[in-house]
């Protein structure tokens, strides 16, 4: 997982002109990996969504991925794709972004985790957290309460770097 105290040098956010052939590539290869490694099956449908969903930094719908699907020729109806997206949250290789209903790219999937999700409102770029500090204190001020947390995304909306006004 990303703790921000272990990695302040490396940017939250990639370049407004990013390449993102690497990211797919990198995402791509792990997901193959983790998907040997546990026996999961990572069929075409669900490599080429995949790919679909790490193609920007920014989250992608689930009908957004049936119209690329359909453009390419692909017959896909909205439960299949559905259903990659479910295989690939349980996987641990997409995160669902509960206030957008869309998905991104898992940055760590080799471990489970809930995650914390800076979102820019004006490039609608993501990136995501990890700090294991922030979620240790959600669950400590839950459990003061008597609340057992069980799942917790946190989203954060406002402006990344490239986006704000000069200071």
């Amino acid at each position: 997982m990303r703790d921000m105290e272990n990695t302040p040098s490396q940017p939250l956010f990639p370049a407004p002109k990013h390449n993102h052939e690497h990211c797919v590539a990198t995402a791509i290869g792990v997901a193959e990996n983790l998907c040997r490694d546990k026996g999961l099956r990572f069929t075409r449908l669900r490599r080429r969504v995949l790919e679909l969903v790490w193609n920007s930094h920014r989250p992608v719908g689930a009908y957004d991925i049936l119209s690329q699907l359909s453009k390419e020729g692909k017959a896909a109806a909205p439960p299949t794709v559905y259903r990659a997206l479910d295989f690939l949250i349980e996987a641990h290789l997409v995160h669902r972004l509960d206030s957008l209903n869309a998905y991104v790219g898992c940055a760590d999937p080799s471990s489970a985790h809930d995650g914390q999700f800076l979102i820019c409102r004006q490039c609608r770029s993501v990136a995501e957290l990890d700090d294991t500090e922030i979620q240790s204190m959600v669950d400590r001020k839950a459990a003061s309460l008597g609340f057992t947390a069980v799942h917790q995304v946190l989203e954060i909306q406002g402006l990344c770097e490239s986006c704000s006004p000069p200071k």
